[in-house]
Order: C-alpha cells, then structure tokens, then sequence
C-alpha cells in the first residue's frame, strides 16, 4: 500500500510545466492527500507545528520554550533596524509600505518584469543597495532579526504563493523550485522529499523528520542548535540558510544563498503550505 501511495503520489508530480496552475493545485491536492494517509490522525493546521505534532513529549518540550522565548531581544533588534533611517533619510517603508504587518505574507513572489523569484531577505538587501546602504549578510544576523520582526507582526495571516498561470518564467521557475525538491544530490544520494515526504514522521539522528507542509511558517526560525553554536547568544537563521544545512547534511556543496537555485525552491517549498497561517519567529531543535 505504501508503494502505491508512493508511485500514486510521484506521478502526479510529474504534470509538465504547460499546465503549471493546474500543476501547482494538483501538487498542494496531491500531497495533503498522501499525508493524510501517512498521519490521519493529524488535522490540516497542525502542520504548521511541524515534527512537534507528531510527538507528545517533544511538544512539551517545544511548548516550554515558547513560554519563555530565548528570542525577544533579537525581535526589538529587527524592529530597531525597520525604524532606523538611512543615510539619504529614508527608510525601509519607503520600500516596503508604511505598515510592517503586510510585507511578510507578500513573499516569495515572481517579479515578471525582473523575471526571477523575490524573497524578502533579497527584497531586504535590494532595498539597502537601492538608497547607497552596505547591504546585510542574507543568512542570519541583522537580516534574520529584520526577517523575523516582520514575520512576528505578520502572524495568523495566511500562506498564498501565487504561480501566475499565464507567465511561462513563474511557470519555470517553480518547476525549477519543485525540480529541486525531488532531486537526489550529494554523496547520500538523497532529496528534500526523501526526508521531508516519504520519511516524514521517522527519526533520523535522535530527531522526527518534519514533514515538508507547515516547515516555512516560522520563518525565520531559533534553533537550538544554531544557539548552542554561539554560547546560547543567537540561534537565528532564515529559510536559505536552513537550505544550506540541508545540502551539508547530505554531502553537496550549497547553493549561492539568494540565487535562483534556492529562490526557486523558497518560491514552490512555501507553496505548499499555501492556506496554513504565519506564526513566526519560533523555535526549533
């Protein structure tokens, strides 16, 4: 049974990129219904939860940490940097809108005009070039805090990435992103989908592999692992650089962070938690 879930599965996610609207809606169709299978007892907003809602004991844990946030002061850092000028005297919002809570659920998006994929971290830096400012390092730091900030007063809003239909260069590139996803690399021969879909659920190193619906709604995220790396002084990191961890992990080099390899594969991973809410920043083992 499990195989032809598999085989049932894969082969949906074959649909060429012509039809890619239809393609994006059949993939989103295609894996709630094979993880409804794989976790049954699971209700679709608890994805948002991650590994923590398939195991009591690690969501006591998880809770624990949520009550007392090792993360607050790395927020009014981020909040700080938003309302901090420019050398020209303008600031962020004249980038992004005068209302922080609406810049968050806007990316990632394909620009049509640029022809690529837009993150907000890359968004963040673009805006920082644009008015002479040195722009931020992309994977934690400042530009994780910022990210952050802006995710924290983006909360219960909704996940909606838009693959416009009539655009054969968003139809390419979340083919690309889904590509990405489900291709083997490195010297484990391993994907995405081989963690985060068909083992989902498993332990691997002491921890549950997430499952691939819900993973970017906590965004940028605090993990323990990252904290434990700085004494305990910063556990903050965005989506990118969780990717580049991935790749480590499997023995591949990493991608250029913020170039179209990861932006495409932000632009089709956040797809597929279209419809569940922000809830953002968190943490994470």
């Amino acid at each position: 049974m499990k195989r032809l879930l598999i085989g049932a599965f894969a082969a949906l996610l074959t649909v060429g990129a012509t039809a890619t609207l239809a393609g994006q809606s059949e993939d989103l169709q295609a894996l709630r219904d094979y993880m409804q299978n794989r976790f049954p007892n699971l209700a679709f907003m608890d994805y948002a939860n991650g590994s923590y809602a398939l195991d009591a004991a690690k969501a006591t844990q998880w809770e624990s940490q949520r009550d007392f946030p090792p993360f607050l002061d790395h927020l009014d850092e981020g909040e700080k940097i938003w309302n901090t000028p420019f050398t020209n005297g303008k600031g962020f919002s004249d980038c992004f809108g005068s209302d922080p809570s609406k810049v968050r659920v806007k990316y990632p998006r394909w620009n049509a005009e640029a022809k690529k994929v837009e993150t907000l971290e890359g968004q963040i830096v673009a805006c920082q070039k644009a008015n002479g400012e040195k722009p931020l390092k992309t994977k934690k730091g400042k530009i994780a805090y910022l990210s952050a900030w802006l995710a924290s007063q983006a909360n219960g809003q909704k996940i909606n990435v838009i693959v416009p239909q009539n655009d054969p260069g968003a139809v390419a590139a979340y083919e690309a992103g889904r590509k990405f996803f489900y291709t083997k690399r490195g010297q484990l021969n391993m994907s995405c989908a081989d963690c985060h879909v068909y083992n989902s659920g498993m332990q691997a190193r002491g921890n549950l592999l997430s499952p691939v619906i819900g993973q970017v709604t906590h965004f940028p995220v605090w993990r323990g692992k990252w904290a434990r790396a700085t004494g305990g002084k910063d556990g903050f990191g965005t989506l990118q650089r969780r990717y580049d961890g991935c790749n480590k992990q499997v023995r591949a080099k990493p991608f250029k962070n913020q170039g179209d390899e990861y932006s495409n594969l932000e632009y089709f991973h956040q797809s597929m938690s279209n419809g569940l809410t922000i809830d953002a920043p968190d943490y994470r083992e």
